[in-house]
Order: C-alpha cells, then sequence, then structure tokens
C-alpha cells in the first residue's frame, strides 16, 4: 500500500465472525440484535476487561465545520460501564453548569498535522500554502495519509454516514489499528483494535461524539452483561 492510498472497506476481525459484516448491522438483516451484541462483546468488552481500552469522545465541531484547530477529544481508561457513566456525567455537568466540556491540552488533529507538514517541508518538500485546509490533499506527505483517514472518521461520526459499518485499515499512534465505524440507531461510534496477532496485548479506543454519550451509555447497559454468565 502505497503511502497515497487509503485501504478502506477491508476484511478484518469481524470477518472471522460474521459470512458478511457489511451487511450484518443492517436493519433489515436476521439477528441483527444479536450481531450488535456479539460485536460488542468481542471488540470492547474483552479489551475493556484486560485494562487494554480507553474512550475518547470528541466534540469542537459544529455547523459543518471541520478546521483541524477547532476539533477538541478527553480520552479516559474505560474499564467497565461506571467508567463510561462518568464521562457522561463529566459532560453532562459541564452542559449544566454552561463550563467548558471536558478537553485534553493535546491537539488532536491540528498539533499532529503541524509536525508532519514541517517534517516534510524539512526534508525538502515543496507543499503548497493551502494544503493544510484540503484535507484530501494530506497523503501527499509523510504522514498525512494516517491523518486525513482519521480526520474523515471524526466527521463521519459527528456529521454522519450513509454506511452502516465499515471497516478501514490505517497507521495511527498506537500502530497499526483496523478502524471499525458504527452507524447505527442506537448509536455512532468507531472501535480501533489492532490485528488478529497483537490483539491480546495491545490498546484499544473507542472513539465517539460527545452527542452519542447518552445513546452509547445505553447501548452498552444492555448489551455487555449478556455474555457475564458464558
Amino acid at each position: 500500500m502505497s503511502h497515497n492510498e487509503a485501504k478502506e472497506h477491508t476484511p478484518g476481525r469481524l470477518n472471522e465472525l460474521f459470512s458478511d459484516p457489511y451487511q450484518a448491522f443492517e436493519n433489515d438483516t436476521d439477528e441483527r440484535q444479536l450481531h450488535i451484541r456479539i460485536m460488542l462483546h468481542m471488540l470492547l468488552a474483552r479489551p475493556m476487561k484486560r485494562g487494554q481500552m480507553t474512550l475518547r469522545v470528541i466534540h469542537g465541531w459544529e455547523n459543518g465545520g471541520c478546521e483541524p484547530e477547532d476539533l477538541q477529544h478527553v480520552d479516559c481508561n474505560l474499564g467497565g460501564v461506571p467508567d463510561f457513566k462518568r464521562a457522561v456525567q463529566d459532560f453532562e455537568h459541564a452542559s449544566k453548569h454552561n463550563t467548558p466540556l471536558p478537553a485534553d491540552k493535546s491537539a488532536i488533529l491540528a498539533a499532529p498535522l503541524a509536525d508532519a507538514i514541517a517534517g516534510a517541508e524539512a526534508e525538502g518538500q515543496n507543499l503548497s500554502n493551502d494544503i493544510r485546509d484540503t484535507p484530501a490533499r494530506w497523503p501527499a506527505f509523510e504522514g498525512g495519509l494516517a491523518l486525513y483517514t482519521l480526520f474523515k472518521m471524526y466527521h463521519r461520526l459527528i456529521y454522519g454516514e450513509d454506511d452502516t459499518y465499515r471497516c478501514t485499515q490505517c497507521m495511527t499512534p498506537l500502530g497499526m489499528r483496523e478502524i471499525h465505524e458504527f452507524h447505527l440507531e442506537e448509536g455512532e461510534f468507531a472501535l480501533l483494535v489492532p490485528a488478529a496477532e497483537h490483539f491480546m496485548n495491545e490498546p484499544c479506543l473507542l472513539v465517539l461524539h460527545e452527542s452519542q454519550l447518552g445513546p452509547i451509555e445505553q447501548l452498552l447497559e444492555e448489551s455487555l452483561p449478556l455474555f457475564d454468565n458464558f
């Protein structure tokens, strides 16, 4: 795969579970709810119990905006549903008291983008002045493909997507990850997980927009306990 190509709509861990994961979560699919619960158990609950899951809540883009510096996030350890509930409470408290939403100081896209552009220019690459504002052109420099892939993921999680499910492979700050995106009636989120050979030992990430905290809290409460006695 060259740095100008995105590896999207690829097979991933869910192909080991379902004959066609791209149809498994469609509204008219038989056993859809079972598919959702199996997916959550395998991709979320098991890494969570091993202490390998981080919750990332994004916010900041509004009304069609997508400037890298405006996208904010907060990361927190996710060891179980109680940790998720604490994140929900933190955001509800900020909204209720009209205080800033929780956010880490590090810029999730803007700082890595600036570093990548600076690195490319230091290597002698001649980049146009407007490349920073044109995400589709980021793959032109080293590290830009990963940033563009993550940018598209964040954009879809905030502004919506027609595809119920997609799997993308991408190099991330955690290393190579499968990005499993879900745009369901129950909520929208993404799970970034290692490939099979590293799944038991490397960290994972659950990403969602702050507007999805309530729906996903309900989904986790209803789904995760079902496998506790199996």
